[in-house]
């Protein structure tokens, strides 16, 4: 569906992204990840024709993004766009109208998402009078509205309560289960672990991993374990560990890099012989600051 090949991007004398390569396919949620300034909104915006690569390929569907594929695409920036003096169900529709949509396309399709959302009282609000919760439930429905076969969203849980994330988290795997692409960017690592079957993590413009979430959890396994001990711990835990959480008698972490399973379990105990050590599955937070970090 979405697929990137060697894209670069340069600004001025700075690198934003370097040889970065996808595919993200139909009937997916794929994670687009990475920490602040590592290129994921550049790489969005290229995605999105908003400005161009210096150099590589993103085809949608085998073809160039500039073969008129606007109409096939729904996305939602980090940074709210939506037309703050304007009332709901005129933004809905001016948005909807951009998209080609027919009038009674409009009407059901705008009724429809409105309601799903408990919003149907709101089309003659402005959107200034909207809280900010609301007014993401509102970009999330014109990124939306023509049920686009790609669909990108960049942090769309920004502001939005359990109930209404819940709502939202089902509609994108209503869309996967039709055969949408969907590309995900967000902080929110919990988000990705319940949402994406596949991520791409960029660092400074790189990509560092790439592949099957369950696939990366399994590189990593070896690296993630738990040290029980019975009444004190005797070791300082950074000398161990990358990242950690200690609660009570018990250490979490992943454990540094170079420091083998085996390798660990022998220098603890000679430092103070633990209760149990285990390994477990690591969560993507972990991963994620330790590939950051390397």
């Amino acid at each position: 569906m979405l697929s990137l090949e060697n894209v670069t991007k340069n600004f001025d004398r700075v690198t934003a992204v370097q040889d970065v390569s996808f595919n993200a396919e139909k009937g997916s949620v794929y994670g687009l990840l990475g920490p602040n300034g590592a290129g994921k909104t550049t790489t969005i915006r290229m995605i999105m024709n908003i400005i161009h690569p210096d150099s590589g390929r993103i085809l949608i569907n085998s073809k160039s993004i500039h073969d008129n594929t606007f109409f096939k695409t729904g996305y939602l920036p980090e940074e709210r766009g939506l037309y703050q003096k304007r009332k709901v169900g005129e933004v809905i529709r001016f948005f909807a109208q951009l998209k080609g949509l027919s009038q009674q396309e409009i009407s059901d399709n705008g009724r429809y998402w409105l309601d799903r959302f408990n919003m149907t009282d709101q089309t003659e609000r402005k959107i200034s009078e909207l809280s900010k919760g609301n007014q993401q439930k509102i970009q999330f429905i014109v990124s939306i509205i023509s049920y686009p076969e790609l669909l990108i969203l960049d942090e769309p849980f920004t502001g939005l309560d359990p109930v209404n994330q819940i709502i939202m988290k089902d509609i994108i795997r209503e869309f996967r289960d039709q055969g949408k692409c969907i590309v995900l960017s967000t902080h929110q690592m919990d988000q990705v672990e319940q949402l994406c079957n596949h991520i791409c993590l960029i660092n400074k413009g790189r990509v560092v991993q790439e592949g099957p979430l369950e696939s990366i959890r399994d590189i990593h396994g070896d690296q993630q374990i738990e040290v029980r001990y019975k009444n004190s711990i005797p070791i300082k835990p950074e000398e161990f560990f990358d990242s950690f959480h200690v609660k009570g008698y018990t250490i979490r972490g992943l454990l540094k890099s170079g420091l083998t399973f085996r390798d660990a379990l022998r220098q603890l105990s000679e430092k103070g012989e633990p209760e149990s050590v285990s390994r477990y599955t690591p969560s993507l937070e972990d991963i994620f600051i330790k590939l950051v970090e390397e």
